[in-house]
């Protein structure tokens, strides 16, 4: 198991304020992007990338049986700081319900790890893109289990 798949976002909040200063906590983050699990080459597709990212993003997940599903979210960019805010939005969303997923205020937690200070623009744009695809997935995976 890696250290995102073991971490709550509390732990790395309070990661993130022990290391302080944003070199060390990039640092941090490349580190938490090395350890993400890879993605398949066959899931590297058109239907699977992520929309918004200046990187090559794609996302993929999977709905885990139970009452009510949860969902668990793979992904990888060619980009290692972007893998970096990957291992931040799976430790955030990843074995969830996808009512919970849709109640979690990204904007706040994200604010409370200082990326919204410290990111471009254009890296802002592609996580909250990763946002929005998780969203739909679990909008998609809620709908599928009330049809049942």
């Amino acid at each position: 198991m890696s250290l995102s798949e073991s971490m709550n976002i509390e732990q790395l909040i309070q990661e993130f304020e022990d290391l302080g200063d944003w070199d060390d906590q990039c640092d941090y983050l490349i580190d938490l992007g090395r350890e993400l699990p890879k993605l398949p080459d066959h899931a590297k597709t058109e239907e699977h990338r992520v929309r918004g990212c200046q990187s090559n993003v794609w996302l993929v997940s999977e709905v885990k049986a139970g009452s009510p599903p949860r969902l668990e979210f793979i992904a990888n960019s060619d980009a290692i700081i972007v893998n970096g805010l990957i291992a931040v939005v799976t430790i955030l969303y990843s074995g969830r319900t996808p009512q919970e997923i849709l109640e979690i205020d990204p904007r706040q937690v994200f604010a409370r790890l200082g990326l919204e200070r410290h990111l471009s623009s254009q890296r802002r744009n592609g996580l909250f893109g990763m946002v929005e695809r998780i969203r739909h997935l679990a909008n998609e995976a809620a709908a599928n289990s009330t049809a049942k």
